[in-house]
């Protein structure tokens, strides 16, 4: 919610401050389509390039979770929080046979079910499974460091891969100005191609080209 009231904040304080200076939005509107298709275009291009399809995918799905917010809110951490305290309880009272049927498969759990929304996230049901598969093998011979060890490394791992759509994305915004910039020097290049036309002519162009740098700073630092 407060990322949409960002976006419209955004436009009204940088297009009606231009208008409010007497600026005129017709160029840029009429330039606007043709920019943003070279600018978004090569940008799309170079993240197809430098990411794998699965880092492509998730990077531009983020933004639904950016509208969306949070995954997970106070009562579903409580919740998550109590499924794990009712397998620890389940494995010190009934042992490691009891376990089996909810670490292999946790999808048909009646204790994962009590917090169906952290099936879907295969990451942590996948660090609580093995940290109790590693548990039930070492026989309680295991050091509890030696738990935190593994679920610390764990933690660390997914992170990183949690991480790689937002960088892809920061790359993304990292290069929106200079192809911004590309898009303004097509622009030039077509208007010393029609050099001799009147000026009015020749300033309207130079005008759409200019378009081209302002919106790659503008998608940079305003959006991405």
């Amino acid at each position: 919610m407060f990322s949409i009231v960002g976006l419209i904040l955004l436009n009204v304080c940088v297009f009606g401050g231009y208008v409010a200076h007497g600026g005129d939005m017709g160029p840029i509107i009429h330039a606007a389509p043709n920019e943003i298709f070279v600018i978004a275009g090569a940008g799309v291009a170079g993240m197809l390039t430098g990411n794998s399809m699965e880092i492509f995918k998730a990077a531009w799905g983020g933004f639904g979770r950016v509208i969306k917010g949070p995954k997970y809110n106070k009562a579903d951490v409580l919740a998550i929080m109590l499924v794990v305290f009712k397998l620890m309880k389940t494995l010190k009272a009934e042992g490691a046979v009891a376990m089996e049927a909810h670490v292999e498969t946790p999808e048909g759990s009646a204790i994962f079910g009590e917090c169906p929304k952290m099936l879907h996230d295969h990451g942590l049901v996948d660090l609580i499974c093995n940290t109790i598969r590693l548990m039930v093998v070492s026989s309680g011979t295991l050091s509890p460091y030696a738990v935190e060890d593994v679920m610390t490394a764990a933690i660390k791992h997914h992170h990183h891969e949690d991480m790689q759509p937002a960088e892809a994305i920061g790359v993304l915004a990292g290069a929106l100005p200079a192809l911004g910039i590309v898009a303004c020097v097509l622009g030039v290049v077509k208007t010393m191609a029609a050099i001799d036309q009147p000026p009015p002519v020749l300033g309207g162009m130079v005008g759409s080209a200019l378009v081209g740098t302002f919106l790659g700073v503008f998608m940079a630092y305003g959006i991405f």
